[in-house]
């Protein structure tokens, strides 16, 4: 399983209850944290906190029941947690430890990483300067927040006709028999959670803030989050392979907006749609794979 880690923002109108202002989205609203299965689609778990809480705060207490969970009632293999720079806390990496788990995590830059990325750095006198250039290294490093020295991974990045290279840079406990170009990789994989987000505010209304009390709108959340899951699972289990890609939009468009009548029998009760439905192939089929679900 993959463990994608993120927060979003979610707008608030009038003065309800922990309403703050953000400084990155600059607006007053909430700041939730989420999780998502990178591999499925599928949303884990959410947290509705005030808009001024940092990125990674209480993420320790947030992530702490799904590796118990998992790990309890599903277990799996290995598990790998991503997430991006507001995510590098040792706090984070101590969890994943302790759970034999895998992370992969972006770290924001500094002085003496910048200082072992260019060490890395090989320029002769015949340099290619006119080709763009991507150089992959690893090392050892310790923070002083951290309990020990972790594995860094660097990406320096030279665009063409440039002078100075650009790094970046991922923390993980990977060994060294995974590449730092496979790490990068498997990082840059997360952005697909972004669309996942989307989905669940633009076809879930997520975000939507309708209460001035605080508990009310969490609640309201996690009602939006299991909506979200059952589409979810719907397209996972159900569809067909051209079809599992569709998005709730369209779900709506091509199977629930469909016109019908109820017709009450002695026996049973009938669904009429209409013969002239054009998605009555795919509406039928995910239907009869619906009905041969066993749970």
């Amino acid at each position: 399983m993959i463990f994608d880690l993120d927060s979003t923002h979610s707008d608030t109108y009038g003065d309800q209850e922990n309403t703050d202002y953000n400084a990155h989205y600059r607006t007053n609203g909430y700041h939730p944290l989420v999780a998502f299965d990178g591999l499925t689609g599928d949303f884990l778990k959410a947290e509705l906190r005030s808009g001024n809480v940092y990125t990674s705060n209480g993420v320790g207490t947030f992530m702490e029941p799904l590796f118990e969970h998992y790990n309890q009632v599903v277990p799996v293999s290995n598990i790998l947690v991503r997430g991006d720079s507001g995510f590098a806390t040792p706090e984070l990496y101590d969890l994943c430890e302790a759970y034999d788990s895998f992370f992969v995590i972006r770290l924001k830059a500094n002085r003496n990483l910048s200082k072992i990325a260019e060490s890395f750095i090989q320029i002769d006198d015949n340099h290619p300067w006119d080709k763009k250039e991507v150089v992959y290294s690893s090392t050892s490093y310790q923070a002083k927040s951290w309990s020990k020295e972790r594995r860094v991974c660097i990406k320096s990045t030279r665009e063409a006709d440039e002078l100075l290279f650009r790094h970046e840079y991922i923390v993980t406990n990977y060994s060294n028999n995974v590449s730092a170009e496979t790490v990068f990789r498997t990082y840059c994989k997360r952005g697909t959670m972004e669309n996942f987000i989307k989905e669940a505010k633009n076809g879930f209304y997520f975000d939507k803030t309708d209460s001035p009390s605080f508990l009310e709108n969490h609640a309201r959340m996690m009602v939006s989050l299991l909506a979200y899951n059952i589409v979810n699972f719907m397209r996972t289990l159900c569809f067909t392979q051209g079809s599992a890609s569709m998005q709730v939009d369209t779900i709506r468009l091509k199977l629930f907006k469909v016109a019908g009548k109820l017709v009450r029998t002695g026996r049973r009760l009938l669904l009429k749609l209409s013969s002239y439905h054009v998605h009555q192939g795919l509406f039928y089929q995910v239907l009869g794979n619906i009905q041969q679900l066993c749970w």
